[in-house]
């Protein structure tokens, strides 16, 4: 059997697969089986900022792969004593204690336990299209009922209100409220950024009450939207920040940013066996010396406003609307997108959907522009009538 068919007759059946066996990635470019190149942008859902198989992740990988895999948090340890400290210096305000954990959506069910605890109230409030995970505290936030309607009953006390609407938000947090979770940009529910205005509004309406403001930016930290956090560009400072995807280049990695308000947390309230192993922290250390030799945050907010502005100019009749932050742009349709995605694998182009029919860009921070001018010449050729039917 080959690669596709020895994977299909032994997974579990979850994933909805493309025909398609990758096999090795550079920068911005990944292969298949056949040797066929694809420029990628998906970046394994906003993982791969630094891009595959950086040089210096690499060397990370093999010198702490010989040197220390395991190191549970019972005892010290040098690389995540150093990662500690530099993430601390660049997350915004006084979010200067971290949780580390494997993923993001580790980080939403810590996040959910640390707001309870802290504040001592039980209800959670997110948002109409808003995804943090699918682990059943994380997915009691996720809206859509897609993912919700086969796991239900799910856990009591989450809300959803509308987003980006700081009236029903108002309406919506009360005196029972723990923590109002949000994305900054809803990655899954569209490529749909938040407003300043809502955001500043939002964070004043927690504070004023109460509840704990989380923001999810698993999906947008570290540069992906032109700053090194979402909320950079908002002017706010959350009490909880969730990160996951980019922080380790591909190796599983979570983290939460705890502010000044989140107190009362002791000692074995919440733990995780490879959360902050040290191969982990090896290789996020290296992502941030990647993020500072290369300019990544700066290209970001560059490269991205002349790719939107590119896509923007796109005229075809299937196209409702282009938006985005940085590199992270959707391309709502008027039809359904998965056709659009499938043709433009076919012409080397590896894209995201993000719900029905937003397509969705998430290129590696690396990128060059020539190959962001592939991409739209491709996408501009695809995106037309007469190609998908």
């Amino acid at each position: 059997m080959n690669s596709m068919e020895l994977e299909s007759r032994y997974t579990s059946g979850v994933y909805g697969k493309r025909p398609f066996t990758m096999v090795r990635g550079e920068g911005a470019t990944l292969w298949d089986e056949n040797g066929r190149s694809y420029i990628d942008c998906g970046a394994g859902i906003s993982v791969a900022n630094v891009g595959h198989s950086h040089p210096v992740v690499t060397a990370a990988i093999t010198s702490q792969a010989s040197t220390l895999l395991n190191c549970p948090e019972m005892f010290y340890n040098d690389q995540r004593a150093q990662f500690l400290s530099r993430l601390a210096a660049i997350l915004p305000g006084d979010l200067d204690r971290i949780f580390l954990c494997n993923s993001g959506t580790e980080a939403i069910e810590g996040a959910i336990k640390f707001a309870r605890l802290s504040t001592g109230r039980s209800e959670v409030i997110s948002t109409v299209r808003g995804f943090h995970g699918r682990t059943m505290g994380a997915l009691s936030a996720t809206h859509n009922k897609k993912y919700r309607q086969p796991f239900m009953p799910l856990i009591s006390g989450f809300s959803h209100v509308p987003f980006n609407k700081i009236e029903a938000m108002e309406t919506a947090v009360t005196d029972q409220t723990a923590a109002v979770i949000v994305e900054i940009v809803q990655g899954e529910g569209g490529v749909r950024p938040g407003s300043r205005s809502y955001f500043q509004a939002l964070r004043k309406l927690c504070a004023d009450r109460g509840a704990l403001l989380i923001l999810d930016e698993v999906q947008t930290g570290y540069g992906r939207t032109g700053s090194m956090f979402a909320c950079e560009q908002m002017g706010i400072v959350p009490d909880i920040i969730c990160l996951g995807k980019a922080i380790a280049a591909g190796v599983p990695m979570g983290a939460i940013g705890l502010g000044g308000r989140v107190t009362d947390l002791p000692k074995g309230s919440h733990g995780s066996t490879f959360g902050g192993n040290p191969l982990a922290c090896a290789v996020a250390n290296a992502v941030l010396d990647i993020y500072e030799a290369e300019g990544l945050v700066e290209r970001s907010a560059q490269l991205g406003a002349r790719l939107l502005e590119k896509l923007q100019a796109i005229q075809s009749p299937i196209i409702r609307d282009v938006r985005g932050m940085g590199l992270m742009i959707g391309i709502e349709l008027r039809q359904r997108v998965m056709p659009f995605v499938l043709a433009l694998m076919a012409e080397g182009i590896v894209v995201l959907n993000a719900g029905p029919n937003v397509l969705r860009l998430l290129p590696p921070l690396v990128i060059s522009e020539a190959e962001l001018d592939v991409v739209v010449e491709r996408i501009t050729a695809v995106l037309q009538p007469e190609v998908v039917g």
